[in-house]
């Protein structure tokens, strides 16, 4: 289901994130959405996880790098889970880079002039129930 348009908003976002542009990644969260910023802490709303962002980056020192790999899409009932990889490229602290691969959920929900937004932003997939 690569064609899926939520790929391309997923593809988007990613962008966004890598550029710092936190204006056009909040264009893709509705109002009342929730963000896992890590096991334990979720941001809810717009406000908070734009600021969950932000500090997400200055954590990484601006050089975070987001992509995704395989990804699949399942509508139903107006809404959409995604269950997909997520590629991280961070600094390691030692002048060298990590990349890890996280298998990601998110839900998304049809809006009434056919755009996708996102309402749960989960990084951490299933293994926050390690």
């Amino acid at each position: 289901m690569n064609s899926h348009p939520i790929r391309q908003i997923i593809e988007a976002c990613d962008r966004a994130i890598s550029a710092r542009d936190f204006d056009a990644l909040m264009a893709y969260y509705a109002d009342d959405a929730a963000l896992v910023v890590k096991p334990g802490m979720i941001a809810t709303g717009k406000e908070q996880i734009r600021k969950a962002f932000i500090a997400i980056s200055d954590y990484f020192q601006d050089r975070l790098e987001v992509e995704q790999g395989e990804m699949q899409v399942i509508e139903g009932g107006g809404n959409a889970l995604v269950i997909m990889e997520t590629v991280l490229r961070f600094p390691d602290g030692q002048g060298g880079t990590v990349e890890t691969t996280r298998r990601a959920t998110y839900v998304f929900r049809l809006q009434g002039d056919d755009r996708w937004l996102c309402t749960v932003d989960n990084s951490y997939g299933t293994s926050l129930l390690d």
